[in-house]
């Protein structure tokens, strides 16, 4: 078996490093090997021209001609990458008796030294290898990605600034732990992802000087967009938020695929409300004070509080309600954009929401339209030329075509209705405004659901790329029969 590796960070700060080859894997190298301070040349025949434009700069010192051991003198490292594999190894060979090490790209054998991959966040990183499986340390580096905010450099910068007062403050070691352990798992690392400096710098000085076992019992709440059910199409940051949650509270909407996602040992509560239609205003009402009443329970016990919403929480959501209750009440709070079922659905239905020849404008819409008085502006939403996205599942869709044909929009207006939008159950419904609900109804199209409206539906037809084609006539009846099944 292969002993493993020593793990070593190196400090090339004015050190020569040699480089072999002149093409883009050296320029690579040359770049990584630049950027950690060193003194790099190039040694090769001809340059690739960012190399060259590198070395008439005196950025690097170019060697021509084909390789020399004389190259390595004064040499700290060398790389050996070219597309020769026999100049390759006699840089090996060269460079084992002289004792310098080398890494041979793309031979593990012939290499005395590895060049890991890396995750960067500022001064932080994180080297992997996998003792020689390029393909396995770039999956760990990928995946170490998604979960490492950028805020970890800022981090580190403070920390670091902040050393030598943090030293001479707890000179003992178990006292210095218990004091990171109160920064890291603090509001610190949230106010510097924020960008709220200041803040996070007035924190640090508060953790300082405090004695006890943390600065704060309070917790926080994220409250995070989950998209329209695509667990791909989760954002990053909602992804790293859901990893690091003590607590979901999650809608009816949100796909199990995406809870999927969560910490393991998170706990799952569904506070999503009924479909419309099949509560009472009150009971509505009720459900969303008990999302309250949950959001400060578990923040006020410490935890970090997700509050997991389909789609965007800030489009027809009620995220702005439940800040001012976070704020009302001094909880703190981060918000995650999701991405909205509008942008969702048509974009997986192929319909571009706006279009030079069809759309200059978009319209978001919410009613149930069960009112007369729904404080609507119809004929706005009438006019040609422009795309409504109505976000009301299937109901009221008689009363939408009568209001939108009354006040102007002709009766041949395209629609698309979207079943599931993203999910692997898609279904797309397509027509004419005329013949919306009947459509609807004979395909038992289902909630949730959205609409699109406008002369870009008439698109889904061509540019469908996801699911099965858009359904353009009305089901047989055996098709009927085994929908309803």
């Amino acid at each position: 078996m292969t002993s493993p590796l020593f793990p070593v960070f190196a400090d090339l700060r004015g050190r020569t490093v040699l480089v072999v080859g002149g093409g883009m894997v050296a320029l690579r190298k040359a770049g990584a090997l630049l950027e950690a301070g060193a003194r790099v040349r190039v040694g090769a025949p001809e340059l690739a021209p960012a190399l060259a434009a590198w070395a008439d700069e005196g950025r690097i010192e170019h060697l021509p001609g084909h390789f020399v051991e004389g190259w390595l003198d004064q040499a700290w490292l060398a790389i050996a990458a070219t597309d020769d594999a026999a100049v390759n190894r006699r840089v090996a060979e060269a460079g084992e008796a002289r004792r310098v090490w080398v890494n041979v790209v793309d031979d593990v054998e012939a290499s005395s030294f590895h060049v890991p991959a890396r995750v960067v966040r500022g001064p932080v990183q994180i080297a992997i290898s996998s003792g020689g499986v390029p393909m396995l340390s770039r999956h760990l580096r990928e995946t170490l990605e998604t979960q490492l905010d950028e805020s970890l450099g800022a981090l580190a910068h403070l920390l670091s600034r902040e050393r030598g007062r943090i030293r001479r403050r707890y000179r003992e070691l178990a006292a210095r732990r218990r004091f990171f352990d109160r920064v890291l798992s603090g509001p610190i690392p949230s106010l510097l992802r924020q960008g709220r400096n200041d803040e996070a710098q007035r924190a640090f000085a508060t953790a300082l000087d405090d004695h006890g076992p943390a600065a704060s019992q309070t917790g926080s709440v994220a409250l995070v967009g989950a998209g329209p059910g695509d667990p791909g199409l989760l954002t990053l940051r909602g992804l790293r938020v859901l990893n690091e949650a003590d607590v979901i509270l999650h809608d009816r909407l949100v796909s199990p695929q995406v809870l999927q996602l969560a910490r393991r040992d998170a706990e799952l509560i569904d506070v999503g409300k009924p479909l419309a239609g099949t509560v009472s205003p009150a009971n509505h009402h009720s459900t969303q004070e008990r999302i309250h009443a949950l959001m400060l329970e578990h923040a006020r016990a410490g935890k970090r509080v997700v509050r997991l919403k389909g789609g965007d929480p800030f489009v027809f959501g009620r995220g702005g309600e439940e800040l001012e209750v976070l704020r009302d009440h001094d909880i703190a709070f981060e918000v995650v954009p999701g991405i909205t079922a509008a942008l969702a659905c048509g974009a997986y239905a192929g319909i571009p929401l706006t279009h030079r020849e069809h759309a200059q404008s978009l319209r978001l819409v919410t009613a149930h339209l069960k009112d007369a008085n729904d404080g609507l502006d119809w004929r706005a939403l009438a006019q040609e030329k422009q795309t409504l996205a109505v976000y009301m599942g299937v109901s009221g869709l008689d009363v939408l075509r009568d209001k939108l044909i009354e006040h102007g929009r002709a009766a041949s207006t395209p629609f698309a209705l979207i079943e599931n939008g993203s999910r692997p159950e898609q279904r797309v419904v397509t027509g004419t405004l005329a013949e919306l609900a009947e459509r609807a109804q004979a395909h038992r199209v289902q909630s949730p659901a959205l609409l699109i409206v406008g002369e870009v539906a008439a698109l889904a037809a061509r540019l469908h790329w996801f699911g099965d084609e858009p359904l353009t006539q009305l089901p047989t009846p055996a098709e009927s029969y085994a929908v309803a099944a």
